[in-house]
């Protein structure tokens, strides 16, 4: 089987495993599937081509991804780079058959230009419990600080027949938790001949495969939360309360000059109304700090922001100017300030997580079982029970207390 190293989101995920179909068993090719959210990650992707190539010379290496998508020239000018191919290009068998021996191969179109989904059958991911279905792709907002659309282009949906599809086939080879994923998950549906609003489309799953245990969201935009969608949440236990939240800060001229489309109060009632809804519902978010003219007073409100919202799983990212947008050209935080500031909120995530756990002491849960020992509740929340069980079943347990960012339980 073709070796495939991923970064960054679930999307890639569940790319990756889809390359593996159309590209079949090639020995002598690795494909890096690379991210470019934040400068970081695009850095990441280059130094793992040059550790690869210096592991095995002999080894071709092909290049895709938001990274390679966005910044080609600068893989094809690495030496250690075959083939270079864009995200429109990557799930189709055709473009893997087309390369040849041929070093500095450029598979790449305008991603703008992109109309429709290539999805080809997954029946099973590798060395995963869960498994992941694609309904969306690319992004029609222009966040300033976000590079991303130009990697993934326009949004566009996959038809629900074709998810309710994937989702049955994989149910059929045991998957008892699917993830549905997209780069603007909540964006689902106006661009299908029937409309369908990302609820809709939940509530449809959930009715029409009823052998699905558990059904998840991954990162969502709370504000293009549709009233179905917050049904479903209040009706369906299937449906796991735990959503991740697209927020990104927490002061209102800052979410502006990010050309985000909420604000402060608007992602303080969405939290309350779900946690009205779904009692048990838990709340994951991703806030940048340092963001180009925060001062001291801003950063305080996206840190406010942790315990208003009631966040548990804080993904708390430093500002990474990337080129070419808006964000790159605004006036900057100094360097270390940024630094600090990002700190203070995984310190602030921190503590809000250990209180979510600590509050889960004495609870009876049913947790589906990860390798190395780990379940994930409905919640997320990583337990480790007393015993083994085999990856992909569940387990009932009680929460006896708590290691680290682990809960330790007893199996029932």
């Amino acid at each position: 089987m073709t070796e495939i190293v991923t970064f960054g989101c679930r999307l890639n995920i569940h790319e990756s495993e889809a390359m593996k179909t159309v590209i079949g068993s090639r020995d002598d090719l690795t494909v890096i599937n690379s991210c470019a959210v934040t400068a970081e990650a695009a850095r990441q992707a280059r130094q793992a081509i040059r550790r690869l190539k210096r592991e095995n010379p002999q080894r071709r290496i092909a290049v895709t991804g938001c990274a390679a998508q966005i910044d080609a020239d600068r893989f094809t000018a690495m030496p250690e780079v075959d083939f270079v191919v864009g995200n429109a290009e990557k799930l189709k068998a055709r473009t893997w058959a087309f390369l040849t021996e041929t070093s500095g191969m450029l598979v790449t179109s305008d991603i703008m230009a992109a109309d429709d989904i290539a999805l080809p059958e997954i029946e099973r991911f590798e060395g995963r419990a869960r498994g992941f279905v694609q309904i969306q792709n690319g992004c029609d907002h222009r966040c300033t600080f976000c590079i991303i659309p130009f990697g993934r282009g326009n949004s566009r949906s996959l038809p629900p027949e074709m998810v309710i599809a994937q989702i049955r086939r994989l149910v059929e080879a045991g998957y008892k938790e699917i993830v549905l994923t997209g780069v603007d998950l909540t964006s689902y549906g106006p661009d299908l001949p029937d409309p369908l609003p990302l609820g809709s489309l939940v509530r449809r799953i959930l009715r029409e495969v009823p052998d699905l245990p558990r059904l998840r969201l991954s990162s969502i935009d709370s504000i293009e939360a549709d009233a179905d969608l917050m049904r479903a949440l209040a009706e369906d236990d299937r449906l796991m309360p735990h959503l991740h939240l697209s927020l990104q800060a927490g002061d209102d001229l800052i979410l502006k000059r990010m050309k985000r489309r909420h604000l402060r109060r608007d992602a303080i009632r969405f939290c309350a109304e779900a946690r009205r809804l779904r009692p048990d519902i838990v709340f994951g978010a991703d806030l940048i700090a340092g963001f180009p003219t925060e001062d001291e007073a801003m950063f305080t409100r996206s840190l406010d922001l942790i315990e208003e919202c009631g966040i548990t799983y804080l993904h708390a990212f430093p500002f990474s100017p990337r080129p070419g947008t808006p964000a790159a050209r605004m006036p900057p935080v100094d360097g270390a300030e940024v630094k600090r500031r990002a700190a203070r909120l995984r310190e602030a995530g921190d503590r809000a997580m250990a209180r979510f756990l600590a509050s889960e002491t004495g609870e009876i849960r049913e947790i589906l079982m990860e390798r190395g020992g780990i379940g994930r509740t409905a919640q997320f929340a990583a337990v480790r029970p007393d015993r083994p069980a085999a990856p992909g079943s569940f387990m009932r347990v009680r929460v006896e207390g708590q290691q680290g960012r682990e809960l330790l339980a007893t199996a029932l």
